[in-house]
């Protein structure tokens, strides 16, 4: 259990410890500096701890906003603070640093009912704390409290304005509302928030965990799939009925967890892989319900998971080149940041690339009045113009942008690029590398060589094969330096692409039964892995570890194996091939990624911008 120390005098009629008990803290009074450190010290040593101002007036929430949230190791609202893990340690040595000057003004006769020496009007033993951390720049997170009341009133007329202050501000509204993504989709705006947001309060109220909705969300669109995957008309009428049940699930889930702060490592791995198992599922199903009325769309399946991927990778890879990067201005930034400034274009805009909650609408009507085929047709012309879109914003944005890509956003890059031993070995024997926009245009070349190769020529020649290795060598090439150049954030998408359509390309001119959906499989398990990549990367705990790296061979190495197969293996056994190689890659990346996300030390990482 948390612990709460309430420093200072209690006031009499002050609820502070009920809301405390309320948020399942552990209260404690204190009534100077001195036995506030003490009791710190002895509490629990794995849990959190919170310094309360006795005199702290304001909505329960925002205490709960300010105390509870596990994401921030230091956290803190006016007259409160908290910390968690390591950061106990800082906020001890904080308390020392007062309890020091504390007795220095008792010796001058100038203590205050907190055991402060600070002469001031509202002295706040958790404000000098949180004012002391940041002038040794320690990051302490302060949430956004909106019209939310969190205060430390100097005198009884302030203190009787703040209760006041409190009563006039509707504390559940603004928590449901807060439990709404700030950045949304116009669908999931305007036609599931205003809903799934009392759904959200009603699963919190009864107990539901942000996990166990999670799963309802997956297990529904599993049940969607199979629903597609009966190629009947009642049958895809249900799927897309369940589709858009489980993205109601889907946004529940986010919506509970934020309603009552309930993050998790656990949800953090859940979240970040289960939207896109699901889509990429029911895609399979269509296949499925498809081909039992006679018509094979395994390719179009497959093509729109890649599609939908790359696109993922382009909007990661642009993040992090720029999460960090100084002197950021861009002309193009600036025309965008005008444009969002009226209204309706905003949401044009938002509809425009496509968004999850736009998509899977669309999945849905389509599946329920239409054919798989023109699903995956309008799926595809639609995935397609929203990535031009944004890939061509982006693009101007880089190449008119002054900013200096940092050594982090250098690292990260290296991590989605995903590359293996192979071009590990030639890139540090080629040393230098290419200069500037060579770099993505390189990567370009190479990728699109091996998939010319694969696609345009009769199975099991040896072009590929040909292709493959020059692909290695671009890839060498792309990567044997830092990819800090303005449109170096390109190349994990290029590689991403070359991959991908290469086993596509490779499947589709086998010609054998079974071959497409045994590549829709080996694409399903790499690109596991590269999500997991990134959502690592987003939580600070870096790539996956490089032996993974390299017992899967890199991007490179599959992309070279594959064309071998194909050159020394009839159609059938490729396809055999093909499904024992996405057997053992899925394998080790499952197990890796859930012994990582599910360890104690892994992050808890939420998307709150993520729309796609």
């Amino acid at each position: 259990m948390p612990t709460a120390i309430v420093t200072g005098q209690p006031v009499p009629g002050s609820s502070l410890e009920g809301d405390l008990r309320s948020l399942g803290f552990d209260v404690h009074l204190a009534a100077d500096t001195a036995e506030a450190r003490d009791l710190i010290a002895a509490a629990p040593e794995d849990g959190r701890v919170a310094l309360v101002d006795a005199r702290f007036v304001g909505h329960p929430h925002a205490l709960r906003l300010g105390l509870t949230d596990p994401r921030f190791p230091l956290a803190a609202v006016p007259g409160a603070v908290t910390a968690q893990g390591s950061a106990r340690q800082t906020l001890h040595r904080a308390l020392n640093g007062q309890a020091g000057q504390a007795g220095q003004a008792g010796q001058n006769g100038t203590l205050d009912e907190t055991g402060g020496g600070t002469a001031v009007a509202v002295d706040s033993l958790p404000d000098r704390l949180v004012t002391a951390l940041d002038a040794d720049g320690t990051p302490v997170h302060r949430p956004e409290l909106g019209s939310l009341v969190a205060a430390v009133p100097a005198d009884p007329q302030a203190r009787n304005e703040a209760r006041q202050a409190v009563l006039a501000v509707d504390e559940e509204d603004v928590r449901l509302k807060s439990a709404v993504k700030s950045r949304d989709g116009f669908f999931t705006t305007f036609c599931i928030s205003p809903y799934s947001r009392y759904l959200a309060r009603w699963c919190a109220r009864r107990g539901f965990t942000p996990n166990q909705i999670t799963t309802a969300s997956l297990l529904t669109a599993l049940i969607a799939a199979a629903c597609a995957a009966t190629g009947t008309r009642p049958g895809f009428i249900a799927a897309g009925l369940l589709l858009i049940a489980s993205f109601v699930l889907d946004c529940t889930d986010g919506q509970v967890a934020r309603y009552s702060l309930q993050y998790s490592t656990l949800g953090a791995w859940l979240d970040a892989t289960f939207d896109r198992a699901k889509e990429y599922a029911y895609y399979a199903g269509l296949a499925l319900g498809a081909a039992r009325g006679g018509d094979d769309v395994w390719a179009l399946a497959l093509g729109a998971m890649i599609l939908q991927t790359c696109r993922h990778v382009v909007d990661f890879s642009f993040n992090e080149a720029n999460h960090d990067a100084t002197a950021n201005t861009s002309p193009t930034a600036a025309l965008s940041d005008k444009l969002d400034s009226v209204g309706w274009t905003v949401w044009v805009r938002r509809m425009i690339v496509l968004p999850i909650g736009e998509r899977w609408a669309m999945i849905a009507v389509l599946t329920a009045v239409t054919t798989p085929r023109i699903t995956f047709y309008v799926l595809l012309i639609g995935c397609a113009l929203a990535a031009t879109y944004t890939t061509a914003g982006r693009v101007l944005r880089s190449l008119t942008r002054k900013a200096r890509r940092t050594d982090r956003a250098a690292r990260a890059l290296a991590d989605l690029a995903d590359t293996g031993p192979l071009a590990g070995a030639l890139g540090r024997v080629l040393k230098r590398g290419l200069p500037g926009l060579a770099v993505p245009a390189v990567a370009f070349l190479g990728g699109a060589a091996v998939v010319a190769c694969s696609a345009l020529t009769g199975f099991g020649g040896w072009l590929p094969v040909a292709g493959a290795v020059v692909y290695v060598l671009t890839s060498a090439l792309a990567t044997a330096r830092p990819l800090k150049g303005s449109l170096d954030w390109l190349v994990p998408p290029f590689f991403r692409a070359a991959e991908y359509g290469t086993v596509l390309a490779l499947a589709a001119r086998a010609d054998v039964h079974g071959a497409l959906p045994a590549a829709f499989g080996l694409v399903a398990a790499v690109a596991y892995h590269h999500y997991d990549t990134v959502y690592r990367i987003r939580g600070d705990a870096g790539a996956p570890p490089a032996w993974l790296v390299r017992a899967i061979g890199g991007q490179e190495g599959r992309t070279l194996l594959v064309t071998v197969l194909a050159a020394l293996l009839t159609a059938s056994q490729f396809t055999v091939a093909l499904t024992v190689i996405a057997v053992c890659v899925a394998l080790l990346v499952l197990v890796e990624s859930i012994r990582f996300w599910v360890s104690a030390g892994a992050p808890a990482v939420h998307d709150e911008g993520e729309t796609a």
